[in-house]
């Protein structure tokens, strides 16, 4: 299976209309078989060059997932990072804000789970809400943020500076080493409907329920506006978004898992190196283990 990059990266050179893109493409396996080996086998060298990585400790990743309810952003991430070193992927989940994150800047709880050089940290959700929920519900920012008034007085221009903010931090992010890959699970509303059906008819996934996702679905076009605009505020060379069709979680999981492989195998990483001297140290030590051993 050969992805082609360019069907799902935006780097900014080119408008982004969430119109033009397909939330499903021709299926990349021909069976539940075909799917399984290929994702095994990409996630087997998905862990090869993670641990080259960790080993060459200069570069580290970032993968942030964003998407509407029920695009798969849960299951994708399991499925992608299994039986990768647990010592070299951390996780981690945002949800609405806590009261002591909100004590913070809006990017605040995001930089404090930023990878360590020889990691990929995986961000479900992110400091984009910044630019997505709260500007569909500008209520938020106006009534449930403690900013000084004098700074939000003018609502278009903060979502104008946090575009910028999010743009030279990652810029920053980008010149310290570290790869930004940002993906954007494109599902279509019907789809969306019938995993919400799903959802309440499987009693085993009523707990994945919530009443507000079918308010939110209420504001389709407005969350669908505000990913266009975030998209062409903050697609960049050092920081490129990838619009996954999300329809068929199969083929979800391979796009994804491909490209983060791509990108890790473009890295310029290598083993460390011993001088001869540290060679012939070691050389020295194997007669006293091999001793030691009996």
């Amino acid at each position: 299976m050969k992805i082609n990059i360019d069907e799902f990266e935006h780097t900014g050179k080119k408008k982004f209309e969430i119109k033009d893109v397909p939330t499903k493409v021709k299926d990349l396996y021909v069976s539940e078989e075909d799917y399984l080996i290929q994702l095994s086998t990409i996630r087997t060298e998905i862990d090869k060059y993670q641990s080259l990585m960790f080993a060459d400790k200069r570069y580290a990743m970032l993968n942030i997932f964003q998407a509407l309810d029920a695009a798969g952003k849960d299951g994708t991430i399991k499925a992608v990072y299994a039986g990768v070193n647990p010592a070299g992927v951390v996780v981690h989940g945002f949800n609405r804000p806590t009261a002591q994150e909100l004590s913070h800047d809006f990017m605040w709880r995001n930089m404090m789970k930023m990878p360590e050089r020889g990691q990929i940290a995986v961000h479900n959700r992110s400091y984009y809400e910044e630019v997505l929920v709260v500007k569909v519900h500008p209520s938020i920012l106006l009534e449930g943020q403690s900013i000084p008034k004098e700074f939000t007085k003018n609502v278009d221009k903060v979502w104008e500076e946090r575009y910028e903010d999010i743009r030279n931090y990652e810029s920053y992010l980008h010149r310290n080493g570290t790869v930004v890959m940002k993906f954007f699970l494109h599902v279509s509303k019907e789809e969306q409907g019938n995993r919400l059906i799903e959802r309440i008819k499987d009693p085993k996934k009523n707990w994945k329920f919530d009443k507000q996702d079918v308010v939110e679905r209420g504001f389709w076009k407005e969350y669908h506006k505000a990913y266009e605009e975030l998209i062409n505020e903050t697609a960049k060379e050092n920081a490129p978004w990838y619009v996954i069709p999300a329809d068929d979680k199969k083929n979800m999981r391979l796009i994804i898992s491909s490209l983060i492989l791509e990108k890790l195998k473009n890295l310029k990483m290598a083993y460390p190196k011993l001088s001869q001297e540290e060679q012939t140290e070691l050389q020295q030590l194997l007669p006293i283990i091999e001793e030691q051993n009996g």
